[in-house]
């Protein structure tokens, strides 16, 4: 089975924070990690910037000039998306947006947003037979949630995803377990490149675009295309996601389908929460789900 089809999706960071080092982007992107754990966790009482610098052990004007460049706005007004109540709204106003959206016969609300990005899926047995003896380029760098791996073919990105710890040669192995007729080569620069064209700034399409290759279900790949439907910043539940498809009462197989996901960030798997509001699990970690949901919702109201 192949399917094609498009997203627009408003991305935004920092040149300067794409181009550093991986090592430079795990320990920046712990620091926030940590401090928004601790901010979820007291967003009730409201915790000012000398609590919140305490926590972290640095000064408040390092704490403040960090979370800036990495949100782009301060701690205080970030807080408002770390809560219930605000996920909630979105995942409203998402749900209006993809309805209007589709009832008018479009493609999705994403294609009013900014990255271009196309996906060639196929069913596990097409991409076993299209992998044998295919070049796959590989490597780490930084992205505004840590070191990540990304992996592609002269097809379109094959594979992404965050990686804490592990060793080069524990990557290796991963991907060669997925592709194992297929011949690896590791280029950090390139990867590099290409991860500073997935995180680019709003309002600047990648020259060519971006293309995905996957391989999935038909199901699986029934919930990746309504993932991409889902504007940038948007949020919706997994008994939203399941009426995308027209399956209104499989949440519990979207989910799944959900957490297969082999393309982080670009198929937004980190859009979806639990009808509650609450973020709920991620496969790359709950605390980078929340991370990537509020610097997402952070940049899209900070640009309209």
């Amino acid at each position: 089975m192949h399917l094609a089809f498009t997203v627009r999706c408003m991305q935004e960071t920092s040149h300067s924070d794409v181009t550093a080092g991986p090592q430079a982007a795990d320990a920046n992107y712990a620091r926030i990690a940590q401090a928004i754990a601790f901010l979820r966790s007291n967003h009730a009482r409201q915790p000012d910037l000398g609590e919140l610098a305490g926590h972290l052990g640095l000064s408040e004007s390092h704490t403040q000039r960090l979370f800036t460049r990495w949100a782009g706005i301060s701690p205080k007004r970030f807080v408002q998306y770390l809560t219930v109540e605000h996920a909630k709204q979105r995942m409203g106003v998402t749900g209006n947006l993809l309805g209007l959206s589709l009832d008018a016969g479009l493609s999705g609300p994403g294609r009013l947003h900014d990255l271009f990005v196309g996906l060639e899926a196929m069913t596990p047995g097409e991409f076993k037979r299209a992998a044998e003896g295919i070049g796959i380029a590989y490597g780490v760098g930084k992205s505004p949630f840590g070191t990540t791996l990304i992996a592609s073919t002269a097809r379109g990105i094959c594979h992404l995803s965050f990686v804490d710890g592990g060793s080069s040669r524990q990557w290796h192995e991963s991907l060669q377990a997925q592709w194992p007729a297929a011949t690896l080569r590791r280029d950090d620069d390139a990867a590099a490149a290409l991860l500073a064209r997935v995180f680019s700034a709003a309002g600047r399409v990648p020259e060519g675009g971006l293309s995905l290759w996957v391989s999935g279900t038909n199901f699986q790949i029934q919930v990746w295309r309504a993932l991409m439907q889902v504007p940038f910043a948007g949020l919706l539940s997994y008994r939203q996601l399941a009426g995308l498809i027209g399956r209104p009462k499989a949440a519990r197989a979207v989910g799944t389908a959900v957490a297969h996901n082999p393309i982080a960030f670009l198929i937004p798997c980190h859009r979806v929460l639990r009808e509650s509001g609450d973020f709920g699990v991620y496969h790359w970690g709950s605390e980078r789900k929340v991370a990537i949901c509020a610097w997402e919702g952070a940049n899209a109201d900070r640009a309209s």
